[in-house]
């Protein structure tokens, strides 16, 4: 018998890369599942406010450089949870791409304490704020 199953990490990553596909934000495709006790609670994708156009059906509402259209991928895991009744104080977060400072601003808040991420995104305060509110970042980068 073989041992060929990937690891946790692995695991969650894959379903968030997957959740990714749902994005409706051509310019960059985002998936976050928050975990805990290796059980899945809530997943988010970057999209627009719900009821309103996408930006692949709308086009982007660009604000230097960023579009503002969407909604974060780990912003709309956070939302789910809450909107249904999900606590996820102590769980970890799996994310294709490393928060921007207000998703992460938002994941501390929420409790979550450690945060997976595959590619490094942009915003390089984290790293700091990450150690002095004590949430682990882990980067699972090819």
């Amino acid at each position: 018998m073989s041992n060929d199953r990937v690891s946790w990490e692995t695991y969650f990553m894959n379903i968030a890369r997957e959740v990714a596909t749902r994005s409706t934000c051509d310019r960059k495709h985002v998936g976050a599942v928050i975990v805990r006790d290796k059980t899945i609670l809530s997943t988010g994708y970057n999209g627009s406010i719900k009821g309103l156009p996408h930006c692949d059906e709308a086009g982007h509402e660009m604000v230097e450089g960023h579009c503002v259209r969407t909604t974060h991928a780990e912003a709309n895991a956070i939302v789910q949870a809450a909107k249904n009744g999900v606590k996820i104080d102590s769980a970890e977060i799996y994310v294709t791409a490393s928060p921007c400072y207000n998703c992460f601003k938002l994941i501390a808040n929420s409790g979550i304490k450690i945060i997976y991420y595959h590619e490094f995104y942009r915003d390089d305060r984290i790293l700091d704020r990450a150690k002095e509110v004590g949430i682990k970042l882990v980067s699972l980068e090819d």
